[in-house]
């Protein structure tokens, strides 16, 4: 097949990984796979995404759409781009390139148009407007259950549209990472570390973390938070953490070694206010860590297997705490718990399911 695959950005995030290994997971088995960027294309060590696309003999290009002004040209470029290929299926992913993919491919004559749903954000004009977009195409795959009524729900899609294809890991990366040394920022080399990883922004709830950093992480304990990303609330949190002091809170920006702190780390934890398949709760899961997450979209098909052990209710900061201590407090409860978690990724979303999925997916919509 040739497939066409559209995304917002390729900066390392969930989606954007995901994104990535379905690619090369197509190119591996023989299929014709391009991939366009609606913003530009990152060039330093967090062009890492870019690098494995484009060595798995993946054409990458970018709209170069860093603002609303750019928006426009953007989605001419990406019409030019899939009216040269005119691919048998092109797939987009992620709000941005949902809207302009569906409308630039139907311009483009391109029969089968796949959009992607990977968050539950309910914002009107947002849903609206995704919502009209998603007209134009002919399936809608959703990251989890929980997304697939979303799109239901707030964005209008026909149930014969919808299908669920969960997110995937690469399990061997993230269980046989090295561990990363507390040392070498100023901890202790037993610490017990809780560690967030995801995008600085108000949707992921780190607040929880700010009212509990005394309990989560008490002076004068061998406990310590641990914060990884970037993001707009970046200079409020440096300010916060520098106040609380590096031997209770440290917040490193963002880090291409992130199996490793996780493989070091006690247990992960992810306060959200929505999501749609947290990716981090999978890495953590793969790393065979166990996770204290709130209960957002598709935390439920990750954690059925263990669900009142680690979640909590959306912004429940108290039950958050009693949760973690219950890791904190007990090693060997942590390692059994990471070990099941560690065995569920395993079972139920290796990569090569998912790319399988996805194949058949596409595959059955080109012969309708």
């Amino acid at each position: 097949m040739r497939i066409d695959f559209v995304i917002t950005e390729l900066f390392v995030g969930g989606a954007e990984r995901c994104l990535t290994e379905l690619a090369a997971g197509m190119a591996n088995a023989g299929d014709e796979v391009r991939v366009f960027s609606l913003g530009s294309l990152p060039t330093d060590e967090r062009g890492s995404l870019v690098k494995r696309l484009t060595d798995c003999g993946i054409e990458v290009s970018s709209g170069d759409a860093n603002t609303s002004l750019q928006v426009m040209s953007a989605y001419s470029q990406l019409r030019q781009w899939l009216s040269r290929s005119k691919p048998d299926v092109c797939q987009t992913f992620l709000h941005h390139a949902n809207v302009l993919g569906m409308f630039a491919a139907k311009s483009a004559g391109i029969r089968t148009r796949v959009a992607g749903i990977r968050v539950a954000e309910s914002k009107g004009l947002r849903c609206r407007i995704e919502r009209y977009a998603l007209k134009s195409s002919q399936s809608v795959i959703c990251v989890s259950e929980a997304v697939e009524k979303f799109a239901a729900s707030q964005l209008g899609c026909a149930a014969s549209k919808l299908t669920v294809i969960p997110n995937g890991v690469d399990a061997n990366f993230f269980s046989s990472a090295e561990k990363f040394d507390w040392t070498q920022i100023g901890w202790p080399s037993d610490a017990a570390v809780s560690l967030f990883v995801g995008r600085l922004h108000p949707q992921k709830g780190i607040e929880l973390l700010q009212s509990k950093v005394d309990e989560l992480a008490p002076r004068g304990s061998n406990r310590r938070l641990l914060l990884v990303g970037d993001g707009p609330l970046r200079p409020k949190l440096e300010s916060w953490a520098a106040n609380c002091g590096p031997q209770q809170v440290q917040l490193l920006g963002w880090r291409p070694d992130v199996a490793s702190l996780m493989a070091s780390s006690r247990l992960v934890v992810l306060p959200s206010r929505y999501e749609g398949m947290p990716n981090v709760i999978l890495e953590a899961m793969a790393s065979g860590k166990p996770v204290v997450c709130s209960r957002v979209e598709g935390s439920q098909e990750l954690l059925q297997h263990d669900w009142l052990q680690q979640t909590f209710e959306v912004g429940d900061s108290q039950q958050m705490t009693v949760l973690a201590s219950r890791f904190l407090d007990n090693a060997s409860i942590a390692t059994a718990t990471g070990a099941a978690n560690q065995q569920f990724v395993n079972q139920h979303h290796s990569l090569v399911s998912v790319v399988k999925r996805y194949r058949d997916h596409y595959e059955n919509l080109i012969h309708a």
